[in-house]
């Protein structure tokens, strides 16, 4: 019998390449995510952590200015991946999440324990966001809606998924990207896409059909590297980034969502990788995300903050080039001192 064909890609079609087979993206020479009975027995497995219902942030909601000019950089934590980059008079989100739930229902699923650490209402003008990849707790399509109608920003995000936010948002304006590519935004400010080690799906029928990706904000201040998210892969990506980029002022790095290890490994990676990672890539500082916020897997709700701060020790690094960032928290990032 004939091997039953593979399913059209409902996002892309386009050449094969070194991470794509014709039909579905791929990490090369990395891991495909975990078989459905793994996540089952990772669902039954007795040990998640139990946290709060509500965990408020030490840090009031933030009103950022208007822009920040010249080469003075600012970062703001609205909450899990989403932060606001304001630097050379630009306004940049990251994976911007402002809804309740990272689900497809609105009442089930990953419920924030923290409001947003700005109030939407609070955004300065929103001039780019980045879209890392399709899961629900980084492309929320209901806060994509809302800033089209208010701010009408750019996204740029990889492969495929502007199909999806094409369908949900029709007028935005969208720059999907390969692994590689480069897209000026202006004000002397570049995105690079760049290879992260994960996977995308909405549902059961559309794993890896669209494209996952971390970002390189080449900016007149320095280099700003958003790794999205992604598994160590043995630092394969990280020393890809120092050797292409040079080196960065700072990074946004995942910290959090890593246990059990044996099935999150691949896909997130723990807070002593983060550590390595900050140092393969030669960020001089770095913020973790990807914790605190909406509960994933398995481990207690400050933990990473806890193992981030060990990690640090253990390699003596000071405590303050790599911040577990809480919503609120505003971040005026030093400027790298050269000679």
């Amino acid at each position: 019998m004939a091997a039953r064909k593979k399913a059209a890609n409902r996002y892309y079609s386009g050449p094969p390449s070194d991470h794509f087979d014709g039909t579905l993206f791929f990490n090369p020479g990395g891991q495909m995510p975990g078989r459905f009975t793994d996540l089952l027995k990772w669902q039954f497995n007795g040990q998640r952590a139990k946290w709060p219902m509500t965990n408020p942030s030490p840090f009031p909601q933030a009103r950022p200015a208007e822009h920040v000019e010249g080469s003075r950089l600012i970062v703001t934590m609205v909450g899990h991946s989403a932060l606001l980059i304001q630097t050379a008079g630009l306004n940049i989100l990251t994976d911007p999440v402002w809804s309740q739930r990272t689900s497809p229902f609105s009442f089930a699923g990953p419920k924030r324990v923290n409001p947003p650490g700005i109030a939407f209402d609070d955004l300065p003008p929103v001039d780019l966001v980045l879209v890392s990849h399709n899961h629900y707790d980084h492309l929320d399509l209901t806060t994509l809606k809302r800033l089209k109608e208010k701010h009408d920003p750019l996204v740029v995000t990889p492969l495929g998924n502007d199909v999806l936010i094409g369908e949900a948002v029709p007028d935005m304006r969208l720059s999907a990207r390969d692994w590689g590519d480069r897209v000026e935004i202006g004000n002397g400010v570049f995105v690079h896409i760049e290879p992260a080690h994960h996977w995308s799906a909405r549902g059961a029928r559309d794993r890896r059909m669209a494209l996952w990706a971390g970002f390189v904000i080449e900016t007149p201040g320095g280099n700003i590297y958003f790794a999205g998210d992604t598994g160590f892969h043995d630092g394969i990506n990280y020393r890809l980034m120092a050797g292409k980029h040079g080196g960065f002022r700072f990074a946004i790095l995942p910290i959090g969502a890593y246990e059990p290890r044996w099935f999150m490994a691949p896909q997130h990676q723990n807070p002593r990788e983060a550590v390595q990672g900050m140092k393969l890539c030669n960020a001089t500082f770095a913020a973790g995300c990807h914790w605190g916020t909406f509960q994933l897997t398995d481990e207690p709700m400050d933990e990473p903050a806890r193992k981030l701060a060990e990690a640090l020790e253990a390699e003596g690094l000071p405590q303050e080039r790599f911040r577990a960032l809480q919503p609120g928290e505003v971040w005026d990032v030093p400027e790298i001192e050269h000679g």
